[in-house]
């Protein structure tokens, strides 16, 4: 049980290297569109190689391939462009904790979608998390509206990762649905992305893919197999923390104590929406990973 957990904070922690790496790459002149092709280039051959070992198969079902390019482009064109664009023109702190509101958007969507009852716990962590936006975009904070707003347009992409994850998990595997899903992406992002990239650039790229994608991915897999969703999703939200600290160490970002007790508010109302989820693993494997 304790190895389940710990599998979950270094996945988390993975994921929490995100904005890292979009601000180096960054320094290198890259797009964001840039940085989230050659992403999903690695993390295709990567994850290619992990489905072929395991012996799924890549076939599909053709009627698949509309939802897949629908999931492509929502999830990965829209989503990690948006989140690293976000970080270039702000702070990673500022955009992981924006992105952090995706549960906001969950709980309205998945009340339009499935029907999904509104409890007296996502109320709350609804108020939760938008009191939680204003304490950490005002009060002092430089950043612009155009950073607030593509902030939250991230964090509502990655919503839309999520609910499109419990459609595609109901025939394929998390592996395949992953693979696909990251293929179309691949197919949206080439017309906007530059193919030439700066040498130096190459290992950022690679590391990218390599440790919050792919190796986020198993991590996550093997800890599922070992720990409830519910407890692992709540360990999970250790990222943003990881993110922030990693931020403060390497850029000498800081948060105000207003804008730390925001983060407080945003991260404690993700914890109280995946407390009440109740979700299979392989859902919570597709929703987690990005």
């Amino acid at each position: 049980m304790r190895k389940g957990y710990l599998l979950v904070f270094l996945a988390a922690s993975m994921w929490g290297t995100l904005g890292i790496f979009a601000k180096y790459l960054n320094g290198f002149g890259l797009t964001p569109f840039t940085m989230v092709f050659y992403r999903v280039v690695f993390a295709l051959l990567l994850l290619g190689t992990y489905i072929k070992i395991k012996g799924i198969g890549f076939s599909i079902e053709r009627s698949r391939l509309r939802f897949y390019a629908a999931y492509g482009f929502f999830s990965i064109f829209l989503f990690y462009t948006l989140y690293f664009y976000t970080v270039t023109i702000s702070s990673v702190s500022f955009a992981v904790l924006l992105l952090y509101t995706a549960p906001m958007y969950s709980i309205i969507l998945g009340r339009l979608i499935f029907k999904e009852e509104i409890t007296k716990e996502k109320v709350i962590a609804l108020v939760m998390v938008t009191i939680g936006v204003f304490l950490v975009n005002g009060f002092g904070a430089s950043f612009s509206t155009k950073a607030l707003v593509f902030g939250l347009l991230s964090g509502f992409t990655y919503a839309l990762y999520g609910i499109l994850a419990k459609f595609a998990v109901r025939k394929e595997e998390p592996e395949k649905a992953l693979f696909y899903t990251l293929l179309f992406g691949l197919i949206f992002l080439a017309p906007f992305s530059d193919f030439g990239v700066p040498l130096g650039a190459v290992p950022y790229l690679f590391a990218l893919a390599l440790f919050p994608t792919f190796l986020g991915y198993v991590l996550y897999n093997h800890a599922l197999q070992e720990v409830e969703v519910s407890r692992a999703s709540i360990v999970a939200t250790v990222e943003p923390v990881v993110a922030i600290f990693l931020a403060f160490l390497l850029f000498g970002e800081e948060l105000t104590p207003v804008q730390m007790l925001g983060a407080a508010l945003i991260i404690g109302g993700s914890i109280i929406v995946h407390m009440g989820e109740k979700e299979g693993p392989e859902e919570a494997l597709l929703e987690e990973t990005h």
